[in-house]
């Protein structure tokens, strides 16, 4: 029977999950309803759809895995992996979309991203598949053969073959997981530092003029920082978070484990809610359904 704490933690993650799911079904129906009506969708709105349905598989997929994991059972890797890396790159994207659509440089480069960026859209989000899928391949293979390493080890008792398994793990499975991780992290970072630093320039221009800041424009960008702001310290926890699981820096018992699960979701989910809140559409659309069921119960 787990600890008190253990049970809150649990309770929490759980909780935070299932409202994270309920706000990516919310995107996904929303967003997938108006791209088969109009068999079109803006190149950002699609991004957004398919970052929404990849994080409702990912928080469902670490529901489940945690249940197995309370009760002892074997649980899905293979699944977890390829969900997380898609659900990174998409991330990455969506980043990249909104720093080359909104941010304001000047260098050619740049007003040739803005051009194109559009029209790439389905290519980056079918890569984004393609580099998730051979990812997790290459991480299976390389699971299957650790996996009968440590196995002949066992049968065997050798020392010798326990160094080597261990030589593969540091050597194998910690760089490609973190090459893995790191790509789409890096150009998610730098695409909302860029996007940060051009909010910042554009803010300071009109606080230059002499605008008060109860102007609607700056209102709006200060908002667009502190929601960067907010999801980049929480990105990079979720990041981070994955970072120490994977170099096994430390390992969490008992209760610990599940306040570190409720941390590691808790960036993810309440990004969900930030791209809910910051879209007009999505707003419109909840806006609406809220003042239904207001009349609905009254």
């Amino acid at each position: 029977m787990p600890s008190s704490p253990a049970l809150i933690f649990m309770v929490i993650f759980f909780l935070e999950s299932l409202a994270a799911m309920l706000q990516n079904g919310f995107m996904v129906t929303v967003l997938g309803m108006e791209w088969v009506r109009r068999r079109m969708l803006p190149a950002g709105d699609m991004i957004v759809a398919s970052l929404a349905a990849s994080r409702f598989c990912l928080h469902g997929v670490a529901i489940l895995n945690n249940l197995l994991t309370f009760f002892e059972m074997d649980y899905y890797q293979t699944p977890w992996n390829f969900i997380n890396t898609l659900t990174s790159w998409l991330t990455a994207w969506l980043a990249i979309f909104y720093c080359v659509k909104i941010a304001l440089f000047s260098h050619p480069v740049f007003f040739w991203l803005k051009w194109r960026i559009s029209r790439s859209v389905p290519r980056l989000l079918l890569g984004s598949l393609v580099l998730a899928g051979l990812t997790v391949i290459s991480s299976a293979i390389g699971t299957r053969i650790f996996m009968q390493m440590i196995a002949s080890q066992s049968s065997q008792g050798n020392s010798t073959l326990a160094d080597t398994v261990q030589s593969f793990y540091w050597c194998f499975t910690v760089p490609h997981t973190m090459l893995t991780l790191s790509i789409p992290f890096l150009l998610f970072l730098v695409s909302t530092f860029f996007l940060m630093f051009s909010l910042c320039q554009h803010l300071r221009r009109m606080r230059d003029h002499r605008l008060s800041p109860c102007d609607p424009s700056i209102q709006a960008h200060t908002r667009a920082l502190k929601s960067l702001v907010f999801f980049l310290v929480f990105y990079t926890s979720y990041f981070l978070s994955l970072i120490v699981v994977v170099m096994k820096i430390t390992i969490f018992q008992s209760h610990w484990y599940w306040a570190w699960e409720m941390v590691t979701y808790a960036g993810i989910c309440l990004h969900s809610s930030i791209l809910v809140v910051s879209s007009p559409k999505l707003r419109k659309v909840l806006k609406t359904r809220g003042l239904w069921l207001a009349k609905l119960y009254n």
